[in-house]
């Protein structure tokens, strides 16, 4: 078909919540490593999808993926070493004592079991999330994602769900210069906790992604964690850290991106990147809080943990490591993160800079002084790159940040192509503007 075809197929059969993106959609028909090519075989530079982690189509992931369907694929009720072998492999890339896991379909499956075990190990519902936060789409996690409850078509946090403000450095009240920041933003979640004591309430669980995708790549400030974690776990809580799209060597200094924040989390839910876009999930938790959620009722998952897909999750750990690619992660992202800050230094409507490896976002404003948020400016820049050949995103609460995360197999060469372009599009747009 052609691509006004299948246009008109998906307005017929789709339903319409689910968006495309750009004014031109893009039919995209092959990807291979950090390319895209549509249906006329224009090249694409990926430097949006962070879940073709180890890059679109690895031969290593389709060869092992097409070798174990062609054997068995079945489920958990039977032994097989592709689940625990797997098992073992992730718990072992986490630090102690988190040691049992869970293996699912995706990432908004993992977020809501790491919810009902906090529900289970702690006999409380409360749980306080950070704004702007987005953790799934099942009905569980809108009713704890400020980014859906709050926008377009949302009811607002249920009763049960408590919001502290975005540890923003750059936007928030606590600034990156101040260097209390961190501890000052998690007092906020000490008055979350006092509320609750005073109405005589306990708290289930905190729940926060390591650093925040939605909200606009945010890095939270040294010690937020630590000191959030601290009080959450003098109530009697839980601490879950989302990494379902930061984790698996994405930040290149750390494997995870809590252990950028030093601490160890009682629950962590992984997606995304897991299984380069195969339908694969996980959550590793304590011993402890297990053996609480074994209380009778059986949690199966049908699909998770099949031969297929743990032998697609143990190939991707293998390209990780095999590839280098934790490594890249972290030389190539500070490379493109030096280059866009030089951009930052030529262009006023470049607020900010910030992330980690290859995970970056870059802020516009169209007044440094009030940080007025250039929303319009952004999704033009977004255009801007598509038509150059290289495919971006744009979020945060103001819709005006430009997020960064591409296969880790992105490189230098990658990094200078999208610095040269960004800069030849915000220098026709600026200069337009004036």
């Amino acid at each position: 078909m052609n691509k006004k075809q299948t246009l008109q197929l998906r307005k017929q059969y789709i339903g319409p919540s689910l968006s495309l993106s750009y004014q031109e959609p893009l039919k995209i028909v092959r990807g291979f490593m950090q390319y895209l090519y549509d249906e006329k075989g224009k090249k694409y530079l990926d430097a949006r999808n962070n879940v073709p982690h180890i890059g679109h189509c690895h031969p290593k992931v389709n060869k092992t993926a097409h070798q174990q369907m062609c054997v068995l694929n079945t489920n958990t009720r039977y032994l097989h070493d592709n689940l625990v072998l797997y098992a073992q492999r992730l718990c072992d890339k986490m630090p102690e004592p988190l040691k049992v896991c869970y293996i699912v379909n995706s990432g908004s499956e993992a977020n809501d079991l790491a919810l009902r075990l906090a529900w289970t190990y702690t006999k409380e519902k409360d749980v306080i999330v950070v704004d702007h936060a987005y953790h799934g789409n099942l009905s569980s996690l809108i009713h704890i994602s400020p980014y859906k409850f709050d926008g377009k078509g949302g009811t607002g946090a249920p009763p049960y769900v408590h919001k502290v403000p975005i540890p923003d450095g750059y936007r928030g009240k606590f600034k990156y210069r101040n260097s209390q920041a961190g501890q000052k933003y998690a007092s906020q979640i000490k008055d979350v906790l006092r509320g609750l004591k005073n109405n005589g309430k306990g708290l289930a669980a905190f729940i926060s992604e390591s650093i925040m995708g939605c909200a606009g790549q945010i890095v939270f400030p040294e010690n937020y964690l630590m000191h959030a974690y601290q009080y959450v776990r003098e109530t009697g809580g839980i601490c879950i850290a989302d990494e379902v799209q930061v984790g698996f060597g994405r930040m290149g200094s750390h494997f995870w991106g809590f252990e950028t924040q030093n601490v160890v989390p009682d629950i962590v839910s992984l997606g995304k990147p897991i299984g380069n876009g195969f339908p694969l999930a996980a959550v590793v938790t304590r011993p402890e809080i297990a053996h609480s959620f074994d209380n009778g009722m059986e949690y199966f998952n049908t699909f998770g943990g099949n031969p297929v897909s743990c032998a697609v999750g143990l190939a991707v750990l293998d390209v990780i490591e095999e590839e280098g690619l934790m490594e890249n992660a972290r030389t190539t992202g500070a490379y493109l993160k030096d280059k866009l800050e030089q951009l930052q230094n030529k262009y006023p409507v470049i607020g900010d800079v910030r992330g980690k490896g290859l995970f970056l976002g870059i802020e516009l404003v169209s007044d440094q002084r009030k940080l007025t948020p250039a929303a319009k400016l952004t999704a033009q820049i977004v255009e801007k790159m598509k038509e150059e050949g290289i495919l971006i995103g744009a979020d945060g609460p103001f819709q005006n940040v430009l997020k960064i995360k591409p296969p880790l197999v992105f490189n230098k060469d990658n990094a200078d192509l999208f610095v040269s372009k960004l800069e030849k599009i915000l220098e026709d747009l600026t200069n337009s503007v004036d």
